[in-house]
């Protein structure tokens, strides 16, 4: 069946990751680009929300789960599950919402509290952040479905900003069908009016179909990498640089690409480009051993600089296998202090000890000579110390996430499998290992699924999607 770049996104809830950037300057040495933290109450433990758009007995109304930081890693003990039906949320959960399906991080209004944009239904909310956290209580409806959204800072003025693939429509259905993004500018106010907007065409017939957010160039801005495709072809990807004035309205062309991190693996001060490479046939994915791309960053950009990482690249562990999709999430994340950028790699559809499609994840970590295999590490349902056992179609690493939620210094991974059966088929679950000075480590793991946290648990695909 033949589906455009977008939808088929949509359907693999592959997502993109985001590493985004501090203030810099492009004629002075360039800074590193900075992550901020998720922290929706604002109490230095990065926080986790993970989304469940399924529902039960077929409906899909869809939930997001905020799992809290704490010392100890990921309290579940008072975690909090939003719906449409929660207080205070706008709307009413209907068959088909999807809520949760597509998220985005933010401090939107600048008050030190992280937000939350969910996308689902006609149109996206913004949960607002506080000294209790998301409540659901004073969200905001905004104008448009939030198609896409992923946030950054595209003109390096230090508030937070919104890119969604969404562009409006000729008003005579005769003109070119356009396609583009629009860039809402911050602070934003309690309304969900940002402070402006600009909207960019990306190209025709074959608009985004995601994107990858943070600064290659090291002056402060974040950049927006853009991926194309329409029926079973993959497109070039685009790379849009952001700046003072905004995001520019001309691109640099890319190798096809879907999902990725921006992050300084080598630690030059420039961020570098961690994608999927895809080929030029998108719906080949689902069959591929899957491969890394990374385009080490520049004053200009993408430089020529590149290299390739897959399972059989020396010192990655398994083997390349048709089906892997070695890379189909991609995050970044310093794991263990060193100062460079590791990167956690999803593979759905590794087989385990012959079970089709249990799910694995690796981390490859950043060094001086960039990033590649030299000492990963791998993780899955079988790794001694894991909790659970690797079964049929898990899809474990379906989602891999870096972040610090024990505020040690060291990001931790959140990894998900959101075809796991708990009590009901297709539950979902997640776990979260903690980094330290070699890297991941199994001790103090933790697993959790809906139940666990008091959501409900019903074919809700716990996990399909996770904040950044």
């Amino acid at each position: 069946m033949r589906r455009s770049l977008i939808a088929a996104v949509a359907v693999a809830s592959l997502s993109a990751p985001i590493a985004l950037a501090t203030a810099g300057s492009a004629a002075a040495a360039p800074v590193p680009p900075k992550a901020p933290v998720t922290d929706f109450n604002h109490d230095g433990y990065a926080d986790l929300a993970i989304s469940a758009p399924g529902g039960t007995a077929g409906a899909t109304p869809g939930q997001v789960s905020v799992v809290y930081g704490s010392a100890t890693g990921p309290d579940t003990a008072h975690a909090k599950t939003i719906t449409r039906g929660t207080p205070g949320v706008p709307g009413t959960p209907e068959n088909g919402d999807r809520f949760g399906n597509h998220t985005a991080a933010a401090d939107l209004d600048g008050d030190g509290y992280t937000d939350l944009v969910v996308n689902g239904g006609d149109k996206s909310v913004v949960l607002w952040g506080s000294a209790q956290g998301l409540t659901g209580e004073g969200s905001t409806e905004l104008a448009s479905n939030g198609a896409r959204v992923t946030a950054g800072d595209f003109n390096g003025d230090g508030e937070r900003d919104l890119v969604t693939a969404e562009y409006p429509e000729p008003e005579d259905p005769m003109d070119n069908d356009d396609q583009g993004m629009t860039i809402s500018y911050g602070p934003f106010k309690r309304d969900g009016k940002p402070a402006s907007s600009q909207q960019v065409v990306t190209s025709q017939t074959f608009g985004p179909g995601d994107f990858v957010v943070g600064d290659l160039t090291g002056d402060g801005a974040d950049d927006i990498v853009t991926s194309h495709g329409f029926e079973e072809m993959a497109y070039k990807s685009q790379f849009w640089q952001g700046g003072k004035d905004g995001v520019a309205t001309t691109s640099q062309k890319l190798a096809p690409s879907l999902g990725g991190a921006i992050a300084d693996v080598d630690g030059d001060g420039y961020g570098d480009l961690v994608v999927r490479d895809i080929g030029d046939n998108f719906e080949d994915m689902p069959y591929q051993k899957g491969t890394i791309l990374v385009r080490y960053g520049s004053a200009d950009g993408p430089s020529t600089r590149t290299a390739k990482i897959t399972q059989d690249t020396a010192g990655v562990p398994g083997v390349g296998e048709d089906g892997d999709e070695f890379g189909s999430s991609i995050s970044a994340g310093d794991v263990n202090g060193d100062g460079f950028a590791d990167v956690a790699v999803g593979i759905p559809g590794e087989d385990i000890d012959a079970v089709a499609d249990a799910g694995s994840s690796v981390l490859l970590k950043g060094s001086r000579a960039g990033l590649t295999g030299t000492g990963s590490q791998a993780f899955q349902q079988s790794t001694e110390g894991v909790p659970g056992a690797a079964e049929k179609g898990d899809k474990f690493g379906s989602q891999v996430l870096l972040s610090d939620t024990n505020k040690d210094g060291k990001a931790d991974l959140t990894v998900t499998a959101p075809l796991e059966d708990g009590a009901y088929a297709d539950s979902g679950a997640a776990w979260h290992l903690r980094g330290a000075a070699g890297g991941l480590t199994v001790t103090g793991v933790t697993s959790f699924g809906p139940a666990a946290i008091g959501a409900n648990d019903k074919g809700v695909r716990f996990g399909d999607h996770l904040a950044r």
